[in-house]
C-alpha cells in the first residue's frame, strides 16, 4: 500500500528538525536523537499495519557512495530510499574515476550534479562526510567514517535496546570487544550516554584507547567481572581487516576471555540483551547458541536499520524542503 499525505505520518517531534546533515551522534543533542528514535517508531507502526511504500521523496534521487565493502548498510540504505519512493544512485569506487587520479571531492560533485539530493558515504579515512558536507549542496549521511563514527549503526542499536526495555536511561550497556577500532562504539557511546546509560567499555587492553575514560565511560577488562550488572552487552566484531598488529595472542584466547557462550549467558541478567552490529565471527565474539538464542535480537537489528535509515533521510529531507521554501 501507498500512502500519499506526508503529514499522516510525520511525527510531530519531527517539526523541530534542523540539521541538514547526519555525521555522527557526536554532534546531536538528546532532542536530536529522540527525534530520530521517534520518527523510527512512527514508520516501524506504519510497517506493522501494512503502510511500506511511503511518498515524501518522490522525485527525488539518493546517492549512495561506498568507498569500503558493505552489504548491511549499503542494502539498508537503499531499500530506505526505495520505501521513501526516492531513486537511488549506487556508486563503487572499484573501477570508478578515482583510478584514473579523480579527487574524492570531485566525483562526489560529478554524482550531485546529475541531479542527487542526498549523499549516503561511507569511506576509510575520518572525516570524509565532513569533507563532503564543505563541498557540496546536497544533505550528507555518514554510513561509516574508518575509526570515527557510524551514526546510523549506533542508533538502530539504541532504537533496539529502547524498544526492548522502554527506556534508555538508567540502563547499563556494555560494549565488548574492538573498542580501538570501532566507529560503532564511538557512535554508541554518544548516543547512550546522552540518553542517560550507563556505558562499560570491555576488552583486552590493547583494545581500548587509554584515553576513552574520557568520555564518561567505566572500562573492564574483565567481562565477567561486569555481566552480571549489565542490561546490554553489544558484541563488537574483531576488525581484522583495520588492524595492523598483534592484538592479542590468539583467536581462541580471545574467544575465552571475551566470547559471549552459555556459560557466561548463565551468569548474566535473566533479561539480558544481546546485540551485534556484523558481520558476526561466530565462535570468536559469539556462539552459535547465543547467536541464534532467546536473548540475542541480532536479525531485530537488521531489521531496525532500515527503520531508523528511513527516519533519517525523512529529517534530512524536511530540512532541505524547508530550506527550500517548499511546504511539507
Amino acid at each position: 500500500m501507498t500512502m500519499n499525505i506526508d503529514h499522516e505520518y510525520r511525527t510531530d517531534i519531527s517539526n523541530g528538525w534542523t540539521r541538514k546533515h547526519i555525521l555522527g551522534l557526536q554532534d546531536l543533542s538528546k532532542d536530536e536523537l529522540n527525534i530520530i528514535l521517534n520518527q523510527a517508531s512512527e514508520f516501524k507502526r506504519l510497517a506493522a499495519i501494512g503502510e511500506t511504500k511511503l511518498t515524501p521523496l518522490s522525485g527525488t534521487v539518493v546517492a549512495n557512495l561506498f568507498f569500503e565493502p558493505s552489504t548491511r548498510t549499503r542494502v539498508s540504505f537503499g531499500l530506505a530510499a526505495k520505501r521513501l519512493s526516492a531513486d537511488t544512485v549506487d556508486f563503487s569506487s572499484s573501477g570508478s574515476s578515482l583510478s584514473k587520479g579523480e579527487s574524492f571531492v570531485d566525483t562526489a560533485k560529478t554524482i550531485e550534479a546529475m541531479g542527487v539530493s542526498y549523499v549516503v558515504v561511507r569511506h576509510k579515512t575520518p572525516g570524509a562526510p565532513q569533507l563532503l558536507a564543505q563541498h557540496l549542496d546536497a544533505n550528507i549521511l555518514n554510513a561509516g567514517d574508518g575509526t570515527h563514527e557510524h551514526p546510523t549503526q549506533a542508533l538502530l542499536d539504541i532504537f533496539t535496546i529502547r524498544e526492548h526495555f522502554g527506556k534508555i536511561e538508567g540502563l547499563t550497556v556494555t560494549l565488548v570487544g574492538d573498542i580501538l577500532h570501532s566507529r560503532v562504539a564511538r557512535s554508541n557511546i554518544w548516543g547512550l550516554k546522552k540518553l542517560g546509560a550507563h556505558v562499560i567499555v570491555c576488552g583486552p587492553t590493547t583494545l581500548i584507547p587509554s584515553e576513552i575514560s574520557n568520555l564518561g565511560v567505566e572500562v573492564s577488562n574483565n567481562l565477567d567481572d561486569v555481566i552480571s550488572r549489565t542490561d546490554c552487552l553489544n558484541l563488537l566484531r574483531i576488525q581484522f581487516e583495520r588492524q595492523r598488529g598483534h592484538f592479542f595472542p590468539s583467536i581462541r584466547e580471545y574467544a575465552h576471555l571475551f566470547g559471549m557462550n552459555k556459560q557466561r549467558i548463565n551468569k548474566a541478567k535473566e533479561d539480558v540483551l544481546i546485540l551485534a552490529p556484523g558481520p558476526i565471527n561466530r565462535g570468536v565474539e559469539i556462539t552459535p547458541d547465543v547467536a541464534d538464542g532467546p536473548h540475542s535480537v541480532i536479525l531485530g537489528q537488521v531489521s531496525n536499520g532500515l527503520i531508523i535509515r528511513m527516519a533519517c533521510l525523512y529529517l534530512l529531507h524536511l530540512q532541505r524542503t524547508a530550506s527550500l521554501g517548499i511546504p511539507g
